[in-house]
């Protein structure tokens, strides 16, 4: 398959390398995009989906409430992030208004928005401010943040010229290892944790890792998709072993999760929402690889006005996606990966297969208990399993990065970029003195490495062949 456009090629592998783009081109699907596969199938192919993005799903809410402290909204989060994600996987699925892909593209909370929203809720509590406040004003941030994404949908391919694929790749890179401090805490127990280090927890914490990579190394396809999964029940299973935890924490109530829009209020700060806004650019970059990708599963046209149409409507569908998230009093969604490897599975590419997969998520999220079991999940079980996944999103990043042809202009772009993003991670006082509003910006390890990056592409010049003939004579 051969892109038209190189930045499109490089976005559409963003997940997927030149082997599994050649082993798509030799499957065959079973069903269509526009295919009624039969009742049981279409349970079936939805429960895939659903196991290999669940975990996925809650994660960044548990991470959020955890380090937060919103410890008595987090089953109300959880409720309110499936039933987001689920409504977003209907939209993508069925494009109500022209809005959506009209694609299988399951709808979860996205990592990237992870560091931005910690800083929103860090703000609002050092200020004084309990769940309420804190939800607040990162619901509201979130709220107008979307908006940007709706408003990129349909200008998205002009932007290959600021956002092009150095920048992405140093943007995820920075992403996934600024945030592998967050899962190397809850690893060693969590953030305040009395026993934080304990051996216990390390053991624990680092069996769940070592889970998640044998099940990896399985060459049951439906095993390797399913890996966070088995690793989590593996870890708990550990834990109860341990006497870290008794069948008894497990308590589930039996209340309904009734959706309340905007039910913390609205607090919006524009010096949060600046670094916000960036990664909603970002994100955008991301879905139009994974729908690229999508297409080339589904066998769809990756070139010309329907695929451009395709591609402005997932975006579009992601951007509303996060609206209604941020409504539902959730976090951002974006487009999941995990759907080109399930559909390369299971064979099954009908978009028909979005509603199933819709109907579970919303079904789940109306039971408040289901989020009370899974906040039960010890830190480091949990911790294990999200620092294998913040991992995975910093080496997406390396892989976009290493695809391309690096010569000493991009090196040294790719070294300022990381040492700053991720200088300012390490060390937040540097911008102690700086005026607040640099301080918001610059605060954000991703948003400092990625303007870092598009400042350094547009002052170093490109080489032209006249000047590479120059330096080596």
């Amino acid at each position: 398959m051969v892109f038209r456009d190189e930045w499109v090629d490089n976005i559409g592998d963003l997940k997927m390398g030149a082997s599994a783009m050649e082993s798509v081109k030799q499957s065959e699907l079973v069903y269509e995009l526009e295919d009624k596969p039969p009742f049981f199938e279409s349970l079936l192919a939805a429960i895939q989906h659903l196991l290999a993005s669940f975990v996925a799903i809650i994660t960044p809410t548990l991470v959020i409430g955890g380090i937060l402290g919103l410890e008595t909204e987090i089953p109300y989060l959880i409720s309110m992030a499936l039933i987001a994600s689920g409504l977003g996987t209907f939209i993508q699925a069925y494009q109500p208004f022209g809005i959506g892909a009209g694609m299988l593209c399951v709808q979860g909370t996205s990592f990237t928005f992870l560091g931005a929203i910690l800083s929103a809720g860090f703000l609002a509590k050092n200020a004084g401010g309990g769940p309420n406040e804190i939800m607040a004003l990162i619901v509201t941030i979130c709220f107008f943040g979307s908006f940007v994404q709706i408003g990129l949908s349909q200008i998205l391919p002009r932007l290959k010229r600021v956002i092009t694929p150095l920048v992405t790749g140093i943007v995820i890179t920075t992403i996934g290892i600024s945030l592998i401090k967050i899962g190397m805490t809850d690893l060693a127990g969590g953030l305040g944790a009395e026993n934080f280090g304990d051996t216990d927890n390390l053991i624990l914490g680092l069996f769940v890792i070592v889970v998640i990579i044998a099940m990896n190394n399985i060459s049951n396809d439906w095993i390797r998709l399913s890996s966070i999964v088995i690793g989590l029940i593996a870890g708990i299973l550990a834990a109860l072993l341990m006497n870290k935890l008794s069948i008894a924490d497990f308590t589930m109530s039996s209340a309904i999760a009734v959706p309340m829009p905007l039910k913390y209020g609205f607090d919006f700060e524009l010096l949060l929402f600046i670094p916000l806004a960036f990664l909603f650019v970002i994100s955008s970059v991301e879905t139009t690889g994974d729908i690229t990708a999508n297409c080339i599963i589904s066998r769809q046209p990756v070139e010309g006005p329907s695929y451009i149409k395709r591609i402005k409507g997932g975006v579009l569908g992601d951007g509303v996606s996060s609206m209604i998230a941020a409504i539902l009093n959730s976090f951002p969604n974006t487009t999941f990966s995990q759907n080109t490897g399930v559909i390369q599975l299971t064979g099954i590419a009908s978009r028909h297969v979005g509603v199933y997969v819709a109907g579970i998520l919303i079904f789940l999220g109306l039971f408040q208990g289901l989020g009370e079991i899974f906040q039960q999940i010890p830190r480091p079980v949990l911790g294990g399993a999200v620092l294998v996944m913040f991992g995975t999103v910093a080496a997406a990043g390396i892989k976009i990065l290493t695809r391309l042809d690096l010569d000493r202009r991009q090196m040294m772009i790719i070294a300022v970029s990381l040492g700053l993003g991720l200088g300012v991670n390490m060390v937040p006082d540097v911008l102690s003195q700086i005026p607040e509003l640099m301080q918001n910006i610059f605060n954000s390890a991703p948003a400092t490495a990625g303007l870092t990056a598009m400042t350094l592409s547009f002052l170093l010049p490109e080489k032209t062949p006249s000047t590479i003939r120059s330096d080596m004579d």
